[in-house]
């Protein structure tokens, strides 16, 4: 295989990249505030900095359209967007962010900060884009999830947008703040109830879900790296 120099500009792109958003990952973990009620979980903000926003928000994904139905993203499981070996390959943001989570360094340091068990799990990244008439029930992501960051790309007037947290499964508890470059991280157990209360939708919420997942992940196909479990 050969490469051209345009390749290897975007190879030298990504390469800086994803030394300064470990960096920056870094120092937002060991900022990070947390909370222990509901459940413990972290809020995280000034992640990886306005450039990587961004290009994140201008990643040229349609929104889906609900069609009238909502409650689970299951349900629209056709139109939904990964950072998968195809949009790996096609965006150079998409690579960043999937080479710095899939990164042992990364691995370790979501490890020690969350207590997390990462070690043999698989790199699931989701590009979420949701509209007005979107709702989500709650739920606890436990089973094959091992940690969750959902990392917000808010715009202006969403602030009200960010994630409901819930003390059972019908007892709401507070709202994560939607903004920009922040995200809410947390070790999916029998009790981290969260969730999107119906509400109205001004543009379309953007968000970047980004889960480890075990090998019993059935849809190889939605995995950044199917074959390559994570190691710290």
């Amino acid at each position: 295989m050969t490469f051209s120099a345009g390749d290897a500009a975007i190879l030298d792109q990504v390469s800086k990249g994803v030394s300064e958003a470990k960096a920056a990952l870094a120092a937002s973990l060991g900022a990070a505030a947390r909370a222990e009620a509901p459940y413990r979980h972290w809020d995280l903000s000034n992640i990886f900095g306005e450039e990587v926003v961004s290009e994140l928000a201008s990643l040229p994904f349609p929104a889906p359209e609900l069609g009238g139905l909502s409650g689970a993203r299951e349900l629209h499981n056709n139109t939904r967007r990964y950072f998968d070996q195809t949009n790996i390959a096609a965006f150079p943001v998409c690579r960043t962010i999937a080479e710095t989570f899939q990164d042992p360094e990364t691995v370790g340091m979501i490890e020690r900060a969350t207590g997390a068990n990462l070690e043999g799990c698989y790199l699931r990244i989701e590009y979420a884009q949701d509209v007005d008439g979107f709702w989500l029930a709650p739920h606890t992501d436990l089973g094959v999830k091992k940690l969750t960051m959902l990392y917000y790309l808010g715009d202006e007037g969403q602030a009200d947008l960010g994630t409901d947290i819930y003390a059972d499964g019908e007892t709401w508890a507070k709202r994560s703040t939607f903004r920009a470059d922040c995200a809410l991280v947390f070790v999916p157990s029998n009790n981290t109830w969260h969730g999107f209360s119906p509400r109205p939708i001004n543009g379309v919420r953007k968000s970047v879900i980004i889960n480890y997942v075990t090998d019993e992940w059935r849809a190889r196909e939605q995995l950044a790296y199917p074959n390559q479990p994570v190691s710290a």
